[in-house]
């Protein structure tokens, strides 16, 4: 084994930051009104100090193992890995995670930083149900006020994620604007952010959104990376051929590449919804132009007037108009690639994964298997591909049933 592959650790959460105006090379930094400016130091103060402080990485790791369940497990899909006939297929299983998805990594921190900063009030945009549910799960534990915006058409697909939101306690608020999707939801939050900011944090669910939001938030996810790098090196004895996740905004992908970065010989791939496979997508990096969207400069899905367009998928979670910023410099330096997978090809994936392994993914993370089945045909029996399987499918079997007739 190389040098590179015998480290006992992945790369710090921290390495590779942005510049001081809060980018990633060309992309992300602050596009906001003047009004928040000061609330966005303030996170920026919090953070500094929060991830300089021994007592709060106690802390949080602490209710990482108790409360969220980490370290999440690596499963070799051995069956699966049959079927496809290549390289073995790993999973890094952020479905076992409380609430089903990775998506409490962040919120168990930046709750933790909102409560440094004594703002009790909570608010959050959600497109799958995942974030929200977190957030809300989240502020039951810390006895904070929960507020999250959905777009009624997201409401619809993932209607078991709002119950469970209102379970938990917090408030759910339809957004009918627009296609009433996640790229709503945002808007409004955001919205909701600038009128209460003194004692509101908002807690943005992605790698998205002006800085330190996406440093803040891939610094929170990057502890997924940080495991299966190790449980690759102690289960396999070598690093995979190539780490594969799906990328809407992007916080699960970045999470995994991130401890991955300096290995050269490890590909980094992204998986963007194709939708329909031809002009309905939400591939904001495989068709998208460099523009501002929601407080940061990235690649988005806009018309020649950088007029927003509507995107399509059948994952609530990837139909986002939009990236995180360090996607779009990863993509930019050659370090990542970014390929689509269609709605029908993901539901081939969800059957294949379900009917083999008895495990039912998002239908997100089936986007990624996709293309890291296609990779592991490529490379052969020789060869490892770890997929970051991002949440379960619980929320998306209503929609798959209603798509085939079976509701």
């Amino acid at each position: 084994m190389s040098d590179i592959e015998t480290r006992e650790e992945g790369t710090a959460a921290d390495a590779y930051p942005p510049d001081e105006r809060g980018r990633f090379g060309d992309f992300g930094g602050r596009f906001v009104p003047e009004t928040v400016m000061a609330a966005l130091d303030e996170l920026e103060a919090a953070m500094d100090e929060a991830f300089a402080d021994p007592e709060f990485h106690a802390e949080r790791a602490l209710l990482a193992r108790d409360f969220v369940g980490r370290p999440t497990p690596l499963y070799l899909a051995e069956r699966l890995t049959e079927d496809i006939g290549g390289a073995r297929l790993w999973l890094k299983r952020e479905d076992l995670a409380h609430t089903g998805a990775h998506k409490v990594n962040n919120a168990l921190g930046q709750a933790l930083i909102a409560r440094r900063l004594g703002k009790r009030r909570i608010v959050a945009e959600t497109g799958a149900g995942q974030h929200g549910v977190a957030t809300a799960t989240v502020c039951a534990r810390f006895g904070m006020q929960a507020v999250v915006y959905m777009g009624e058409e997201d409401m619809r697909r993932q209607r078991p994620n709002v119950v469970r939101m209102r379970m938990l306690g917090a408030e759910v608020v339809p957004v009918t604007n627009g296609a009433g999707t996640l790229k709503d939801a945002l808007n409004d939050a955001i919205r909701d952010w600038i009128a209460n900011v003194e004692d509101t944090h908002y807690l943005i669910g992605t790698a998205a959104g002006p800085h330190p939001y996406p440093y803040l938030v891939r610094r929170l996810q990057a502890v997924i990376g940080e495991e299966a790098r190790a449980q690759m090196l102690d289960r396999a004895g070598r690093l995979p051929d190539a780490v594969v996740a799906c990328v809407g905004g992007g916080s699960n992908a970045i999470g995994i590449f991130h401890p991955f970065r300096d290995d050269p010989a490890t590909r980094l791939v992204g998986v963007e919804a194709g939708g329909d496979g031809g002009e309905l997508h939400a591939r904001s990096l495989g068709g998208g132009r460099v523009s501002i969207l929601h407080g940061s400069r990235s690649f988005v899905l806009c018309d020649d007037d950088g007029q927003v367009v509507e995107t399509h998928s059948i994952s609530a979670g990837l139909d986002y108009p939009g990236v995180g910023p360090e996607h779009a410099a990863l993509l930019a330096s050659g370090r990542a690639e970014y390929i689509g997978a269609s709605d029908e090809e993901a539901l081939v994936a969800f059957d294949r994964l379900c009917r083999l392994e008895g495990i039912i993914p998002a239908l997100e993370s089936s986007h990624a298997l996709v293309i890291a089945e296609r990779i592991a045909r490529d490379l052969g029996p020789t060869g490892d591909v770890l997929v970051g399987l991002s949440g379960r499918g619980d929320k998306d079997v209503d929609q798959i049933a209603e798509r085939r007739g079976d509701a």
